[in-house]
């Protein structure tokens, strides 16, 4: 694949970093082009974070060379900060601080002199629609809101580059699209370019170039495009309408030259390893397979396949179990209030055994507040919830006994090895003796942690610390399980295990309730519902709430474009009434 011209803003040679002879970057020589977005694309550990701190001068390289705008970046970091913008993947906020004390506290630090302040100001905030929010304290904003606010702060003195490293991790769609946009924005109209590390690779292939590494090595640059060419030929439509999605695409995952299956819209899209075709053989007969075009996600999977292999999946079950379908969650109009301000207003669905059922939501539409009443975390302020046919008013421990919870953010002992962990786990749901070591025995081996036993926790690979933290909720063996966006910040390659494991989970009875910021990933649920400022604006079945938004303009909508639409109908509303009262 061709490289950037000589018109780079960046340009790298043969650069390698190791931490504690762990080697993070090995020989990477690349240049980034003036003027662009370049997507800097990777799974977990392949370097990406280590890449921009090195770019960024916060690290030195143990050899080869950086020049940033014709700066060496090794010898005069300070020099190179002084142009360039970096957004880290934990931007530095202060949230007791307003939204205009902390542009004020990043325009001091950067030097930006008072004159140019208040025009700066107003094109950023009107740039991010933070405007009608500077008094507002930062910790109160949503977490789209916190994320604009930060890469205002980082453009409070415009840099010429401008370096992001997963910014859009636990963002909502809407919020997705709008910093997508805020960035292609400054790019065009104010001379700038960006290098943008992401998880969703739908954001790739919006770049006008990308770079992807795998385990501290390059394994190309170019057009996104140029990447799906080499897999023409390769990727299929499959749709049968008469077994679950689900279970088609565990069949199919498992089927000769599959490299990948994935849930779209009404089937399963899959790719085959080069010179295979589908085999339609051991399906039923109304099985359709359409050849589509490739994607810049299917060429990344194929990369990855090729260099490590296809992983070890979990065990099928050869049928989905039987269940009686009873309500074993039950919301009936429950409320919450923290003082004058409503969380959740009055909202009532039900989930069935052996569902999974997703909770969706932009940030601030209440879904986690949701989420935790439905744990026995939170108290309702009014309303019914029962779990497992237990009254959460009255009972919340004894429902917090028959569930298993997953938290957003890894909430496992850090310090702790992860055999420790699951000890502890293990213990704290009452199993002792010889059940005890079976339920770890059947983690270590199921989620293939054995390598790993001896670890503390917080050293883990991204990807391990949720194999742990899934396996820690699953000690006991709940018949219900709830997941509160478990795939946050976890490369694609990850997820996909990771859906593989819950798809297995439903198979064999297992109710899962989910919230999530993938769409992609709705489209694993049954059924699900969408919120927004505390209330349940649409629910339903992925091609039910698909088939409300589509239209000449979106013929054939994603779930991330039902999401959007229904979100957008729903403040033009508020909108409308807000102007007739």
């Amino acid at each position: 694949m061709e490289t950037p011209g000589e018109n780079s803003v960046l340009d790298l040679r043969k650069v390698s970093k190791g931490f504690a002879d762990v080697p993070a970057l090995q020989d990477i020589s690349l240049k980034v082009r003036a003027g662009s977005i370049t997507g800097l694309i990777g799974p977990d550990g392949a370097g990406k974070t280590t890449l921009m701190r090195l770019i960024a001068g916060l690290l030195v390289p143990d050899s080869g060379g950086i020049s940033v705008l014709g700066i060496d970046a090794v010898k005069s970091p300070l020099q190179v900060q002084h142009v360039m913008g970096y957004m880290p993947q934990r931007f530095g906020l202060y949230e007791d601080l307003t939204v205009q004390e902390n542009l004020d506290l990043y325009a001091d630090l950067q030097g930006l002199p008072d004159a140019e302040r208040p025009t700066r100001y107003s094109a950023l905030t009107k740039l991010t629609g933070l405007a009608p929010f500077t008094k507002r304290l930062a910790g109160k904003l949503s977490g789209g809101m916190k994320q604009k606010l930060g890469l205002a702060c980082v453009l409070v003195r415009p840099p010429q580059l401008l370096l992001l490293d997963e910014p859009t991790v636990g963002v909502d769609p809407v919020s997705r699209r709008e910093l997508w946009s805020i960035v292609s924005r400054l790019v065009h109209e104010e001379n700038m370019t960006a290098l943008l590390s992401t998880a969703y690779l739908d954001e790739a292939e919006r770049c006008q170039e990308v770079i992807l590494l795998h385990k501290g090595e390059l394994l190309g640059q170019g057009a996104p495009a140029e990447f799906s060419r080499n897999l023409a030929g390769r990727s299929f439509q499959v749709t049968l309408p008469s077994l679950n999605k689900r279970t088609l695409q565990g069949r199919l995952a498992r089927s000769p030259g599959v490299i990948d299956a994935t849930i779209q819209r009404t089937g399963v899209r899959i790719v085959m390893k080069n010179g295979m075709q589908p085999d339609p053989a051991g399906f039923p007969e109304d099985i359709r397979i359409e050849a589509v075009p490739p994607r810049f996600e299917d060429s990344f999977i194929s990369l990855l396949r090729e260099k490590d292999g296809s992983p070890t999946l979990p065990g099928a079950s050869p049928d989905r179990a039987e269940t009686n379908h009873d309500d074993v969650i039950t919301v009936d109009r429950i409320a919450k209030s923290f003082g004058s301000f409503h969380a959740v207003k009055n909202i009532s669905f039900s989930v069935k055994a052996g569902e999974v059922f997703g909770l969706l939501g932009a940030n601030g539409a209440g879904k986690s507040t949701t989420f935790r009443m439905l744990c026995g975390l939170l108290p309702p302020t009014d309303g019914q919830l029962k779990v497992a046919g237990l009254d959460l008013r009255h009972a919340p421990a004894k429902a917090r006994a028959r569930i298993g919870y997953m938290a957003q953010k890894f909430s496992l002992y850090g310090d702790l090895s992860v055999l420790e962990n699951l000890r502890f786990f293990s213990s704290a749901y009452g199993l002792r003796g010889d059940a005890q070591r079976s339920q770890i025995d059947w983690a270590m081996q199921e989620f293939e942690l054995k390598q790993y036993a001896k670890s503390r926790s917080k050293e883990l690979p991204l990807g391990y610390k949720q194999r742990l933290a899934l396996a820690a909720a699953l000690m006991h063996r709940p018949k219900i399980l709830f997941l509160d966006e478990p795939t946050s910040g976890v490369d694609p390659l990850a997820r996909r295990e990771f859906w593989h494991r819950i798809a297995t989970l439903a198979d064999e009875g297992v109710t899962v309730l989910v919230t999530t910021h993938f769409m992609e990933e709705a489209e694993y649920c049954d059924r699900l519902v969408i919120m927004a400022e505390g209330e349940i604006l649409a629910g339903g079945t992925p091609d039910a709430l698909r088939a409300r938004v589509q239209s000449e303009k979106i013929p054939d909508p994603s779930m991330e474009d039902a999401f959007v639409e229904l979100i957008k109908k729903h403040e033009t509303g508020r909108n409308t009434d807000a102007d007739s009262a």
